[in-house]
């Protein structure tokens, strides 16, 4: 934790899903007698924009928003996501990033007249991040999303791997608990899954 904190950024592009993954975390600190404080930036989330959540857990938070270089955790749906907010990141932070690239609208445009040559791809993201020395765990959130049953219940299983990461100071049980509380109930035993099967990915 960053002192008497645990804080952390939840980010993505818009429709991934982002403020549900903090309203679990957030319903799951409130169950297991936590304070958590939370701030949420919406960009062009409908046109896939980048969407920030971060949250603070502790006595006597003063504010929601994660000072730069505070984050003990950056829990990602979209690896250029998790590099465009690193620098919020703590020196020997934790990035837990999804491994599916969600390449935005205006580096499609410059592929298309001939600015770039290529889309960026998921290594060279992956090495940028990891030259900064902070600890990457890569979730196919995806492909266990699809095991689930279900390609929208990616970030449930980003918060099952969240669940199960050293330090994250809610237990599984109470996370849990949350999921059933935010998700659709018709979609219950799905997200279940789905978030087992993260919690089981690290």
């Amino acid at each position: 934790m960053s002192g008497e904190y645990f804080n952390m950024i939840d980010c993505g592009v818009g429709g991934q899903g982002v403020v549900m993954m903090a309203n679990i975390v957030g319903e799951a600190c409130a169950r297991s007698g936590l304070n958590v404080v939370s701030g949420e930036l919406h960009g062009l989330s409908q046109r896939g924009g980048s969407v920030i959540a971060h949250q603070r857990i502790g006595e006597n938070v003063m504010s929601p928003l994660v000072p730069y270089g505070e984050a003990d955790v950056l829990l990602s749906l979209e690896p250029m996501e998790a590099l465009r907010h690193l620098p919020f990141l703590k020196e020997g932070g934790m990035v837990i990033t999804n491994t599916r690239m969600d390449h935005p609208p205006i580096e499609t445009q410059m592929l298309a007249k001939g600015e770039i040559e290529a889309y960026i791809t998921y290594d060279k993201v992956l090495s940028r991040i990891r030259s900064t020395g902070a600890r990457v765990v890569e979730v196919d959130a995806m492909a266990l999303a699809m095991e689930a049953g279900n390609p929208q219940t990616v970030n449930v299983v980003m918060v099952g791997a969240l669940a199960a990461s050293p330090g994250f100071p809610v237990g599984k049980e109470h996370m849990v608990e949350a999921v059933k509380e935010n998700v659709p109930k018709k979609a219950l035993d799905v997200n279940l899954k789905a978030f087992e099967l993260g919690f089981n990915s690290l």
